[in-house]
């Protein structure tokens, strides 16, 4: 058995060291089978692949890989699941939010046969704000997309070879990875931990990248956008109707006042913002369809420390 642990980074230069300190305490010295930790560079300025060099000479099963640009977190991931060896993968955030021990609690659930196993937030030491966010986001999933999301939702999981292999085949750009892990439908069971408040830096995770989550998961795994467009025209076409019917009648009738200015220039605001919200979500579909027939790859692998044989074999 080898366990892979992958582990993305942007802007973690004083968190590295204390992670894999972390990780040899409590996992590697326990473990009585082979391992390797995958770290994907996704496009950070400060010293973050400078310390992944140091480490990479420290433990000869850290391997690194640098990406000429930040692509995201998921394709970070994506980039680390597709250079992995492992029987089975933990994906783990770099942040030391997560109790490392927890690897090993998952490694034996899927031991017992799960192919997924997701570690669900039982609570968190964090703002109120934050917590009150993400769990909306996470309701809007469940309602929109996905009904077997956890309430409380997930960052960090495993997945063993033949989920990896499916989301490899899926080569989707766009999306969200937690997304495509659930739409797999492998047996699936959960462990669940507190998430620690950060200590070590600042997070990274603004709110241009939470909007674009969001987006990514409505478009890509749920039919409400399009949905809301039918019924929002449904209702203006079925108002203008009813309008035009009550202005026929009372035209017929001799009562029409001159009056109507005001109502006609409201009529016609609210028709060209629905108008303008269509044209809108038509053009997220549009532009996602556009980008994937592009055939442009979710990441590009700058510089790494994995040798020719292992590179040919990934290939």
């Amino acid at each position: 058995m080898k366990l892979s642990i992958i582990i993305p980074v942007y802007y973690n230069q004083d968190n590295l060291k204390p992670l894999y300190y972390d990780i040899k305490k409590k996992v590697i010295d326990i473990v009585d089978y082979d391992y390797e930790i995958v770290m994907v560079n996704d496009g950070s300025k400060d010293g973050s692949y400078s310390v992944m060099k140091q480490l990479a000479e420290i433990d000869k099963n850290i391997k690194i890989i640098s990406l000429s640009r930040n692509f995201g977190s998921h394709s970070a991931i994506l980039c680390g699941l597709a250079h992995c060896s492992g029987d089975c993968a933990v994906v783990k955030a770099a942040d030391l939010q997560e109790p490392t021990e927890m690897i090993l609690e998952m490694v034996g659930s899927w031991k017992k046969g799960n192919n997924v196993v997701l570690a669900v937030r039982g609570g968190r030491e964090e703002k109120k704000s934050q917590t009150f966010f993400a769990n909306l986001y996470y309701w809007m999933v469940r309602k929109t997309s996905f009904p077997n999301m956890p309430k409380t939702g997930f960052d960090i999981y495993l997945i063993d070879r033949k989920v990896i292999n499916v989301l490899s085949m899926l080569d989707e750009i766009n999306s969200a990875l937690t997304g495509q892990i659930l739409w797999s439908g492998f047996k699936t069971d959960c462990v669940y931990y507190t998430r620690l408040e950060r200590k070590i830096g600042k997070s990274r995770w603004t709110l241009k990248k939470k909007i674009r989550l969001v987006t990514d998961t409505l478009f890509s795994f749920s039919t409400l956008p399009i949905k809301l467009v039918s019924v929002v025209g449904f209702l203006a076409f079925t108002g203008s109707v009813i309008w035009a019917i009550c202005l026929i009648i009372s035209k017929l009738l001799g009562i029409i006042p001159v009056s109507g200015w005001t109502t006609l220039i409201v009529f016609n605001l609210f028709s060209f913002g629905v108008i303008m919200l269509t044209l809108g979500i038509l053009g997220e579909y549009l532009w996602r369809t556009f980008d994937a027939t592009r055939k442009r790859p979710p990441y590009i692998v700058e510089e790494s420390n994995m040798d020719e044989e292992e590179k040919s074999w990934k290939k």
